[in-house]
């Protein structure tokens, strides 16, 4: 078995130190989604970049810091070696720092931001505490908090309103983001619960080709860390786009 199969995700690094911090952060899947919140914002008919920076600033505090901790807290999934206390610390801080960026940003975009703040607010805690019994922790939850959300978040932020335009990349972002929970599930069903696996293909030649655990995994890594950096570059590439506009 190869060290990609051994550990927790394909972007984990070593246990330990600052690297735990690295893996907890999830980075590929963080700017995955934060690519959304990008692209709900270049989506726009304006981008203000003041408003672009303080979403993308509070997203990362709610989803990359407070969500991956609480994630953590629950059973260790990456296997850091982070003490509870800290993770429960960085939860509070970074959820706490997003609330407080929405709440500035209702001076300037009034009282409509709210529902967005509460709804994000409530993805956090409902899907990575498992409330309800887990029944939010599900691919349709996921897409949604994590796809959906930040694109509508994004475009509302610039555009104060919700019209086609900002549907429409909603559903685009919920889609993708269902194909990567699907494919991020498998890959975890066969990182961390198989142990060994010999598969054999009859191919219409006659041949055989066999297959391991790690030949099982690879195709669901490699997709998800292709997919990973291309969003992020739609996402730069809208961007620039808006400002050149």
């Amino acid at each position: 078995m190869g060290d990609q199969g051994t550990r927790p995700a394909f972007y984990a690094a070593a246990p330990g130190k600052w690297r735990d911090w690295w893996t907890l952060l999830h980075p590929p899947y963080t700017a995955w989604h934060l690519s959304y919140v990008a692209i709900g914002c270049a989506l726009a008919p304006r981008l203000d970049l003041g408003r672009f920076a303080a979403i993308m600033v509070a997203f990362f505090l709610g989803l990359g810091i407070s969500a991956h901790a609480l994630d953590e807290l629950n059973g260790r999934p990456l296997r850091t070696q982070i003490p509870d206390r800290i993770l429960k610390a960085a939860a509070a801080v970074g959820l706490a720092g997003a609330v407080a960026l929405g709440i500035g940003g209702t001076t300037r975009i009034g009282l409509m931001l709210v529902p967005f703040i509460a709804v994000a607010v409530f993805a956090v805690l409902a899907y990575n505490l498992e409330w309800f019994g887990g029944r939010l922790h599900t691919d349709a939850a996921f897409a949604a908090f994590w796809g959906a959300l930040p694109v509508l978040a994004g475009y509302f932020v610039q555009a104060e309103r919700i019209d086609p335009v900002a549907a429409m990349g909603a559903l685009a972002a919920y889609g993708l983001s269902a194909a990567q929970r699907i494919m991020s599930s498998r890959a975890r069903s066969i990182r961390r619960d198989v142990v060994s696996a010999h598969v054999e293909l009859g191919l219409h030649d006659g041949s055989i080709r066999r297959m391991d655990r790690d030949a099982l995994l690879a195709p669901f890594d490699s997709a998800l860390k292709t997919l990973s950096w291309s969003m992020v570059a739609l996402a730069a590439a809208l961007v620039a786009a808006r400002l050149a506009s």
